[in-house]
């Protein structure tokens, strides 16, 4: 079952009036919804290549509103906000990414002759494995090595930005932060009536009518 049915009906935006979530939460998501588009932290070269890699790390389906990726993570940078520790084999993460999109857009015009952006789809990924597996040029990438930078940089900034967003939490099914309310029906295979309904085979209907009334 897809990840756009296995919750059918389901808006966890639903709950934002509602008594599931605290204040917090919902200056929390408002703030993550209306993050600017336009880049603040990288500069123009930067912002596209982070689109560009953004596209490649976690593509997202046609017809409706993607997650804005990049802007959730220079929103980020901007703010100074980090993970409370770094790797010692890399520097501080806006260093790190600054250094790692530069590296991957020389990598770019080195090997084709253009930008990162403006590859095609095919050898955008194949350049990504290569980064991935570290078959780069050190005279490029100097003291900070690419598998670092995409392993603990590229992969875990780019997902954690996806899974903050409502957009994901509706793919899995997620109902926020359970604060004021709390569960309450702790057994296995149980869920409280805030909770969404996960569609199974032949009860899509059932899930679908479930979900419309979560608040």
């Amino acid at each position: 079952m897809s990840a756009e049915v296995r919750f059918p009906g389901y808006d966890v935006l639903a709950k934002h009036d509602g008594k599931s979530w605290n204040e917090a939460t919902r200056r929390t998501l408002d703030a993550r919804m209306s993050v600017p588009r336009q880049p603040r932290f990288f500069d123009p070269a930067q912002w596209q290549t982070l689109c560009a890699l953004c596209d490649r790390i976690i593509p997202q389906p046609q017809g409706k509103e993607p997650v804005p990726l990049a802007a959730m993570l220079d929103a980020r940078l901007l703010s100074g906000r980090t993970d409370g520790f770094r790797r010692a084999t890399l520097p501080q993460q806006d260093e790190a990414w600054r250094r790692g999109l530069a590296a991957l857009d020389t990598e770019a015009r080195a090997r084709h002759g253009a930008a990162f952006h403006e590859l095609k789809t095919e050898d955008q990924e194949q350049l990504l494995h290569k980064v991935q597996g570290g078959e780069v040029s050190r005279e490029v990438w100097g003291d900070m090595s690419s598998q670092e930078f995409f392993c603990h940089r590229v992969l875990l900034d780019i997902a954690a930005a996806y899974y903050a967003h409502p957009t994901a939490w509706n793919e899995i099914g997620f109902g926020g932060p359970a604060s004021p309310r709390g569960y309450v029906r702790m057994d296995f295979d149980r869920r409280d009536p805030w909770e969404a309904a996960e569609a199974h085979q032949g009860e899509e209907e059932q899930a679908r009518r479930d979900n419309q009334r979560v608040r």
